[in-house]
């Protein structure tokens, strides 16, 4: 398994997606977010084994995939906010499609990297630059018996606009005063202290090279380099790891799924409390750019289907936690939805 993720994540550096045979027709284009993309390079790729369909998607992250959308550059746009002001802008033009579940995790570089627990007090103090040593009498008082390093803290962050924040600031918003009197949640956000990076990768990669860094990633970055996380406090008071078990009940209480849940700060015991959905984002109606054929939307509406239906299987191995029946039956409704000229692209159910 490790080898496979290897494999996934070193093209996850090239942040492009080639799905199946070179000049293979038709070619669907996105771009988007980087939570997801190690699940996408997966199942994209088979999709386009499978079909002779390309599909190339760009982890630039969650707010510039919801640009390039509403400039018609794409065909659909990843993200892991429930909701843009740029989408809202646009009325009901789009249908939003969960794809998989998957968690922000904190990962941290120590020498001999203890294994820590971290109150939303604690945590929040951390990233607002409140917290500068390690050895504080704060992360003392909640890691007993470990032998913290004086060492500086160094905070990274994203740079850009990323849904990974969003699910992060969402969490910390919830569970701390400071943090929401501060900073609150947002998919980009004036830190006050740290070193800000691109992407999902380039945290991970700045957090395995500087000594006393700490930063959050999403769940297969932290794993796939052996990265020490954090254990994080719970609304129950438990401190909980984000493992597959820990996700899934987090994603207990969503119920139904809906395309505009939030997972974070679970009230289910033993629920990792930092989760969250992500999202294919696509206009309703697929005319909506000149040129555009009633065949490559079709395609693009058959992979959408894809990845709800068959493309599940795979996200377990990656560290996701797939959509459950009640999500998958909502969006296949949704879909339903999508439009050619007004006409449906996907047929209803007799």
């Amino acid at each position: 398994m490790k080898n496979e993720i290897a494999w996934i994540l070193l093209f996850v550096c090239l942040c492009l997606v080639p799905g199946g045979a070179f000049g293979a027709s038709p070619k669907i284009t996105g771009a988007g977010a980087t939570f997801p993309l190690p699940f996408y390079l997966k199942i994209f790729d088979l999709y386009g084994v499978k079909t002779g369909a390309e599909v190339r998607y760009e982890g630039i992250g969650s707010g510039r995939g919801i640009q390039k959308l509403l400039a018609r550059e794409v065909d659909f746009a990843g993200t892991d906010i429930p909701a843009s002001r740029e989408e809202g802008a646009a009325g009901d033009a789009f249908v939003r499609i969960p794809t998989c579940i998957g968690a922000v995790a904190v990962a941290y570089n120590l020498p001999a990297n203890p294994q820590l627990r971290f109150t939303p007090e604690v945590l929040a103090d951390l990233f607002l630059g409140r917290i500068r040593q390690w050895n504080d009498p704060r992360i003392a008082a909640v890691n007993q018996g470990v032998r913290l390093p004086g060492l500086p803290v160094h905070v990274i962050h994203r740079s850009d606009e990323s849904g990974t924040t969003h699910i992060f600031s969402d969490y910390l918003t919830k569970v701390s005063g400071a943090w929401r009197e501060t900073l609150g949640t947002g998919k980009s956000l004036r830190w006050p202290a740290g070193r800000g990076t691109r992407g999902n990768a380039g945290v991970a990669g700045l957090v395995r090279e500087i000594t006393g860094a700490i930063g959050y990633v999403e769940l297969i970055y932290a794993t796939a380099n052996n990265m020490t996380v954090g254990h994080l406090a719970n609304r129950s008071g438990q401190f909980v790891a984000p493992t597959m078990e820990s996700i899934a009940l987090a994603a207990e209480m969503a119920g139904n799924g809906g395309d505009r849940s939030s997972l974070t700060d679970t009230p289910v015991p033993g629920g990792y409390p930092v989760a969250g959905y992500t999202w294919l984002v696509v206009f309703k109606d697929q005319s909506y750019r000149n040129g555009k054929k009633r065949e490559t939307a079709r395609e693009l509406v058959r992979l959408l289907q894809w990845v709800i239906r068959d493309g599940q299987r795979y996200a377990a191995e990656l560290h996701y936690v797939p959509l459950s029946k009640a999500a998958v039956q909502q969006a296949e409704a949704d879909l339903r939805t999508i439009t050619y000229r007004g006409a449906p692209l996907l047929k209803k159910k007799r």
